[in-house]
């Protein structure tokens, strides 16, 4: 089966002792995961050794960045590099969500290259891919995530892009309280598959994990990921509350 993925965003939340205090809740008692289920804290930059320290003896929980950067090194003051990341143990890393593509004009290109470095550093990229509503409402939502994919992550070797997890975001369901039925979530994450399996073939798209990361609650995670080609979930607002959370993960397949 392929890996079953319940990945908390923190986004830029919480205080060090909230962080803390959060970490304690969910991994004081924690879900006893199967082989190919894995729990994943995309935490602030500053709290990485915090999280670090805390999954560090808990199988199959592991600690994400947000962001990396583009460079290997040099004068970009405030960037942080795969290479730091690599060094403080951290094993995924977010790339390419709707906030970094809106507020900070990251590009394909761009994406393509933090793709290429987090591989170089061996970070598991989280990939996000989704379409704003005026697309979603014009009906374009397939083209528009399959250019997003080719422009970033096919010029990738078959190898490569199975190191790759793919997060679909349907952006217009994204801190709004509107979520994409499970049947959309479906419809979109098997359309995905297919683009994948035709550059790469059916057994590699096959092994390839895709989240949904729209508004994914408590209260609608199980319906969402029982879904063939839904393989988990990004999650954002819900993964800063332990008991949303924790019905999140069990809600894996």
């Amino acid at each position: 089966m392929r890996n079953q993925i319940a990945a908390a965003n923190w986004k830029m939340n919480l205080t060090i002792t909230q962080a803390e205090e959060l970490l304690n809740t969910l991994l004081q008692q924690p879900k006893q995961l199967s082989d190919h289920q894995k729990v994943v804290f995309a935490v602030p930059f500053p709290y990485l050794p915090l999280a670090k320290s805390k999954v560090d003896g808990h199988t199959n929980y592991f600690v994400a960045a947000q962001n990396c950067s583009n460079k290997k090194s040099g004068a970009y003051t405030g960037e942080t590099s795969a290479e730091m990341l690599q060094s403080l143990g951290v094993e995924y890393v977010v790339l390419g969500h709707s906030e970094r593509r809106e507020y900070f004009s990251e590009s394909h290109a761009m994406l393509a290259e933090k793709v290429n470095i987090a591989l170089d550093y061996s970070l598991t990229p989280i990939f996000c891919c989704g379409e704003p509503l005026n697309i979603r409402e014009a009906g374009t939502q397939n083209s528009y995530v399959e250019v997003q994919l080719k422009e970033s992550l096919f010029h990738l070797s078959a190898e490569q892009i199975q190191k790759i997890v793919i997060a679909y975001e349907p952006i217009w369901a994204i801190g709004t309280g509107k979520t994409a039925t499970a049947d959309q979530a479906q419809e979109m994450h098997a359309h995905l598959r297919k683009v994948l399996s035709d550059k790469y073939g059916k057994e590699v798209a096959d092994t390839i994990s895709i989240l949904y990361g729209g508004s994914v609650k408590g209260s609608n995670a199980k319906d969402i990921f029982s879904k063939p080609d839904v393989d988990g979930g990004l999650v954002g607002g819900a993964s800063l509350v332990a008991g949303d959370f924790v019905q999140i993960i069990d809600a894996l397949k």
